[in-house]
Parts: structure tokens; sequence; C-alpha cells
């Protein structure tokens, strides 16, 4: 009969013959060493037992198959475990490549230059970096506890996206460009096929690329267009110069000059100048003034004046066709001139008819005069005549009288020498002086040193009865200086 002595001792015995039959192996994965104890016969059965999963392109050494009986140390490199979708089939690998490429051949995939890959949604090209991903936890397990056991590399979900061909003409040899891009545009950028503003791209730039596609590009014409005083850059389709200013909506009508002309080929670069030409017809005239002819009235007092005749200006005028180049005048062609009227003489009637007139002064005392002038008075004495006290000549007026209050200087044209005059707060003057600077209506007011009063105003200058001889008289007077209104 069984005791639970006898059992002890067997079970101790069956462990002890365990351990004494059990191989120490050291397994070491990706770096990380662990010894363990075994009594499988194989490789692939320890590494089971330690619970390490592996992947078809992972690296064991020795064999998986090879039996324990003589190894004393595994050797385990695990590859980054992927999962590549690809031609319509998922395929779960591991491998050790840095690149997509890489990967894709240790998972004995073929693929293009052009092909690409998406890995979490971004495109890399097949010779681009693969990213770096972190380890993926798994449950603790009781049994092993090492580093290695308890985390694995996360899965690298890998996308293959073919190239599809598809043939561009661009105005010369068709030829072929593979692309993984989803519309045309998008393929000829990827192709670094340079799209113009002008260019004609027929499936246009968004159309969806698929297999068989050919993709036609019509090629514009850098062109530049001198008009209106702008300079026009553009690139057209156009096959001549007109049809590029046709395409650009510049019209051209008239006399309007293009260079080269419209019928010429466009080439690449090629300059436009667009020269808007026009003609006018301009009229000028050329005024002649009439002249003015005063005739004597005996029948008007003195200097009242009455038009006869208003006289006319003569015109002359002359047609010009003007020729214009952008709004410059270049050319001007006399056409015709004309007498469109010609001159008339204005006469003007000025009386000669001379009467004696009263004038009451402010102190009352009773005027008489024959002719009344507006006239700019100013004043001197002998000291600010301007000749020095030691000329012989000094003191002395024109007339050879000394300077004194009451003479005063005047033009004799306008009124006679050795007349009097009478002016309002100055009083009776004698016409005995003259000077170089009182021409016309200027009247120079003589007073003494002691009592010079200056003078700067018009004034009525009243020329006192009886008149001189007619020949003395000037019966038009001139205007100047100009009488203010």
């Amino acid at each position: 009969m069984w005791t639970p002595l006898l059992a002890a001792l067997l079970l101790a015995a069956a462990w002890l013959l365990w351990v004494a039959t059990a191989r120490a192996v050291t397994v070491q994965v990706d770096g990380v060493a662990l010894e363990v104890t075994t009594h499988r016969r194989t490789v692939r059965q320890l590494l089971l037992d330690v619970g390490l999963t592996l992947h078809a392109n992972d690296r064991v050494s020795p064999g998986l198959d090879d039996p324990l009986r003589r190894v004393r140390a595994v050797d385990v490199q695990r590859g980054r475990p992927a999962q590549i979708v690809a031609d319509g089939r998922t395929i779960a690998t591991s491998g050790f490549g840095r690149t997509a490429r890489e990967i894709l051949q240790e998972a004995r995939l073929v693929v293009d230059h052009y092909d690409q890959v998406v890995i979490d949604g971004a495109t890399y090209g097949l010779d681009d970096p693969l990213p770096v991903t972190a380890a993926a936890p798994r449950p603790r397990r009781f049994f092993p506890a090492d580093s290695w056991a308890e985390s694995q590399p996360a899965v690298l979900q890998m996308r293959v996206v073919r190239a599809l061909p598809i043939v561009v003409d661009d105005g010369s040899l068709p030829y072929v460009i593979r692309t993984t891009a989803p519309t045309v545009g998008e393929a000829l950028r990827q192709a670094q096929i340079t799209i113009y503003l002008g260019d004609r791209v027929d499936p246009s730039l968004g159309s969806e690329v698929v297999t068989g596609l050919r993709v036609t590009i019509q090629r514009s014409k850098p062109v530049s267009v001198v008009v209106d005083g702008r300079t026009l850059r553009t690139r057209t389709r156009g096959l001549t110069v007109g049809d590029a200013l046709a395409e650009m909506r510049i019209g051209v009508s008239g006399m309007d000059r293009v260079e080269p002309p419209l019928d010429v080929a466009l080439y690449d670069g090629a300059k436009i100048a667009v020269t808007r030409v026009s003609e006018e017809i301009e009229v000028t005239e050329e005024i002649a003034p009439f002249d003015t002819v005063y005739v004597a009235d005996a029948g008007l007092l003195i200097d009242e004046q009455q038009v006869v005749s208003p006289g006319a200006e003569g015109i002359t005028r002359a047609r010009f066709r003007v020729r214009y180049e952008n709004g410059e005048e270049v050319d001007r062609t006399l056409e015709d001139t004309w007498v469109a009227q010609q001159p008339a003489e204005r006469q003007i009637a000025y009386g000669q008819q001379i009467a004696p007139q009263v004038f009451t002064a402010a102190d009352g005392a009773q005027i008489t005069y024959w002719r009344k002038i507006r006239m700019l008075a100013s004043s001197y004495s002998a000291g600010t005549a301007g000749v020095s006290p030691s000329a012989p000549n000094y003191g002395y007026t024109y007339s050879g009288d000394m300077m004194r209050f009451g003479i005063v200087a005047v033009d004799p044209s306008i009124i006679p020498l050795r007349s009097k005059v009478y002016v309002p707060d100055y009083g009776v003057g004698d016409a005995l002086d003259r000077g170089s600077a009182i021409r016309a209506r200027r009247i120079d007011l003589g007073y003494d040193d002691s009592n010079l009063v200056l003078w700067n105003r018009w004034v009525d200058v009243y020329l006192l009865w009886p008149p001189p001889p007619s020949a003395q008289i000037t019966w038009v007077l001139p205007n100047w200086p100009r009488v203010p209104q």
C-alpha cells in the first residue's frame, strides 16, 4: 500500500531525475539573453516553450529543426512584422529592410520604380526610410518574465500603390510615363512636365488617371504685345499674329499698323507692336487785329468819345490733315486756306468842343476850368528833386523859376507849360516844371523843403480857363498810368 511518505519520496526522486536530465540552453533574442533548462529535442520546441512567436523572415541560429543535444545557445534576430496589401491580397511577413523596397523584396513582391507605398496614411517612396514604430505591448505572462517576451514590435501596415502607364503626346514623339497620381495634373507634375497657363491638356488636368490613358498637350507660345502704352506678356496657342491678338481681345481697325503683320506665323518669344494710327481734320484761325482810328467831332465836348464803327478782326482759316500714331502727332499736311472775314477798322469820334465849366472848391471858391483830368499825384521839393545842393541848377525848375510851393511838374503834351491847374487839397499850381518820370497822367506837386507833404494818390486835376491854342491840346488822352475803375 502507498503511504504518503513513499509518495513524497517517489516525487522527489522524479524531480531530481528531471533536473539531472535537463539541458541548460542560453536563448538570446535581439541581443537580450535568457538562461533556460529544457528537455525539448529541437530548437523549434524550445522557442515555443519560452513563448516566442516567429515570423517567416526571422533569423534563428541554429535552425529551428536542429536537435538540442549539442546546442548550448540559440540566437534569434526578429525582423519587423509587416502586413502588406498589394494587388488585391494581404501578405503577413517580417523583415530587416530599412526601406519599403527592401521589405517588399524580402516578401518576394516585385515593384516598379514608380510604385509608391502608403504607411499609416502617408505616402512614401520606395527608397524612403521607413518610419520608426513603437513596440506593441502584450499581456504579462507568469513565465518567463523577460523584456523580449513581454513586448513585440508593432506590425507595420503597408499598402502598395501600383503606378499606371499613360501615354503623353507633347507635340513630338509620344512617350510613356508611369504614375501613382489620381489625376492627370498631378501625374504631369510628378513627371516634372511643366504646363503653362495657355497650354491645352486633353483630357483636362482634373481627369482621373486610368490604365491606357492618352494625354495630349497642345503647347502655347510666349509672346509680348506692346499696345496702347502697355506691354502685355502672355502665352497663346494661336498660329499667326492675328490669332494671338484675337485671343487677347486686342482690336485692330482702320489705319492701325501691326508689326509683324497679322498673317505672319507665330514663334516662341515673338514681339508684336500695335501702333494706333488715326487722322483728324483740324481748322486753325489766324486773327488779324483791327486798327482804331480817331475822328474829330466838333459837336462833342472834349474828352467825350463815341464809337462810330465797332470794327472787325480779320480771320484767316487753314485746314490741316493731322496724322497721329499712339496719340502723338507725326505729320501735318496743309490742305487749303481761306479768308473767313476781312478786317474792318474801328472808328471812334472824339470831342473838340470846349466850354467853360465851374467847380466849387471845398473853401467855396468858384473855379472855372476847361478840362478835368484824372491823374496820379506825387510831391517833391528842392531837397528831394535829386540834384546836389552844390550844383548850379539846384532849386531851379525847368522854366528857370526857383522851386517853391505852387509849382507843379507836368507832361507838356498833356498840360501846356505856364498854364494853371487846380488840385483839390493842394490849390492852384503853375505848370512850370517837368521831369523824366512825369509822363501822361502823372503830376508832381511842388513844395518848399519846410512844408513838404508826401503825395501818392489819384486826384482830379482841373485845367483853369482859358484853354491854350488848339495846336497845344492833346484831344485823346493816353490811359497811362491806367486809371483805376
